[in-house]
Formats: C-alpha cells, structure tokens, sequence
C-alpha cells in the first residue's frame, strides 16, 4: 500500500504541475489576470480541473500511505511543472533552473519529513479564525501593494507569497473542517464553511496575477518558475504556522533543523529567480 500511496501521490504532483502551468499560461500569453476574463478561457478552465484533480488523488494517497510517504511526492510538482511551462512556451528548461528548483524540493522535503504529525483533533474558535484571516489579508496585501512597485521578478515573488499565505490560511479551515466531518462525524460547522472561500479567492486572484506579470522576453512567457517555487515554499510554512498557533499542533522536534530546510528551500527560490533566463531578460545590459 506504500509504494501505491507513493505513485498516487506523485501523480497527484504531475496533474497539479500540468494544471498550474496551463493557468500560467494562458494568463501570461493574454497579459490578463481578472478571473472573469480567465473563466472564458478553455485552456485556463482545463488547467483548473487538472489542479483540482491533483488534489484528490493527494487526498487518496492520503487515504492509503503515511504522510511522511505522500508529502515528500507532492513536493515533485516543482520539478515537474518547470519542464512542462517552458514546453507549453517553446523553450526548453535552463540546467540551472533545474538545479534551483531541486534545492527548493530538496528543502521542502526536509521540512515536510521534520513536521510532527497533529496529535490531536484541531479546532479552530471564532475569535482565532477571525484573527488568522485578518492577518492573512493583511500579508497579502501588504505583498500586493510592494509588488505593484517592485521589479517584475521579486513583484511576482511577493504575489505568490500573498497567495501562499492565503492558501495556508485556506489549507487551515480545510483541516478543521475535515477532521469535523470525516473524522469525528460532528457535522459542518457554517461559519467556517462561510469563510472557506475568501481566502481561496484572494489566492487564487493574487496567483493569477503572478502568473500574468510580463516580462521583456516575450518567448519565455512570464515568470512562472519564480511565482510557482514561491507559492510551494510559503504554502506549507503558512499552514505549519497557522497549525502551530491556532490548532495547538506540535514545533518540529528538531528545530534547528526545520529552519535549515525552510532556509535551504528559501534560498533555492532566490537562485530560481536570478537564474530564469527571464530574470537575465530583464537585467540592464
């Protein structure tokens, strides 16, 4: 049943990489990143269902194999979305793009092996939600209005980085509703099922505009490499965070060596940026 949960899992990887890079697409050949002119767009529509489809067959594997087995594969969607993205654009990935991006996995992987498993069930009160969606929006915005005067590489950083926090926010209703539902049979809790959707919009809208930002080489197609590293990298930090603040789970039992995999992953992301032949397009001569 491993190595099953280990294959779902790494599909899972390969159809949210696809469906990431087809809305990266379509969003960076239209230089547009209002959804109501995405939701028109067959290709875009196509990229969302193969991301969602990604995200059942993790929660399958979820189902079959320990999470310390399915959670290192999901990280495989790094290295599988950079070749698709530069096909979908007609290019084909730099060498040292691909050694970033293996350092940004190679870092997720540590961290998500160093996260203890929740030992309880969580629950999340009305005054801590609040809390965490106001702050939340708060990063995010804070990232939006940086972004809209910074360089286009670090813009899209900080883009993905409001949509990380946004869908770590989103991943942290998700677990407790979950746990409520599957788990202990206690029903639907309606404040939370009201919330759910506001942060995943937010991120869903701050993503797509990453994914649109224009760069001065028109062939390579935006910077979907730095906007996807960015977004894998904040995602879970924000999660384990929001996890570790408001749901009472567990530190790593070794945190220094936690920090040395969220750093290495951080750093990995950096190189991804200045090494995407769409950073050296946009550098002065």
């Amino acid at each position: 049943m491993i190595v099953l949960a280990a294959a779902v899992a790494l599909l899972g990887s390969l159809f949210f990489a696809l469906g990431a890079a087809l809305q990266q697409f379509e969003a960076a050949r239209a230089g547009e990143s209002r959804l109501r002119f995405l939701l028109r767009r067959p290709r875009w529509l196509l990229g969302g269902v193969s991301v969602l489809t990604g995200g059942a067959l993790h929660i399958v594997a979820l189902s079959l194999g320990p999470l310390t087995v399915v959670q290192p594969m999901g990280v495989a969607s790094l290295l599988f979305a950079l070749p698709i993205a530069a096909a979908l654009h007609g290019r084909r990935p730099a060498r040292a793009e691909l050694v970033a991006a293996s350092v940004v996995a190679a870092g997720l992987i540590g961290l998500v092996l160093l996260v203890p498993a929740p030992t309880g069930a969580p629950t999340l009160t009305g005054p801590g939600g609040a809390a965490m969606l106001a702050g939340a929006a708060l990063a995010a915005l804070t990232c939006f209005a940086v972004a809209r005067r910074a360089a286009p590489a670090l813009g899209t950083a900080l883009l993905a980085v409001g949509a990380g926090v946004m869908y770590g926010a989103t991943a942290t209703i998700t677990r407790v509703l979950v746990d409520r539902v599957v788990v202990h049979g206690s029903g639907w809790d309606p404040w939370l099922l009201a919330a759910l959707p506001l942060p995943a919009l937010a991120a869903l809208m701050l993503l797509q505009r990453a994914y649109a930002t224009p760069s001065r080489d028109p062939e390579a197609g935006g910077y979907f490499p730095v906007a996807f590293a960015t977004l894998q990298v904040t995602d879970p930090l924000t999660a384990v965070t929001f996890g570790v603040l408001l749901l009472g789970e567990p530190l790593p039992v070794n945190t220094l060596a936690a920090v040395a995999a969220a750093v290495l992953a951080g750093a990995g992301t950096v190189a991804l940026a200045r090494t995407t032949p769409l950073s050296r397009a946009a550098a002065p001569s």
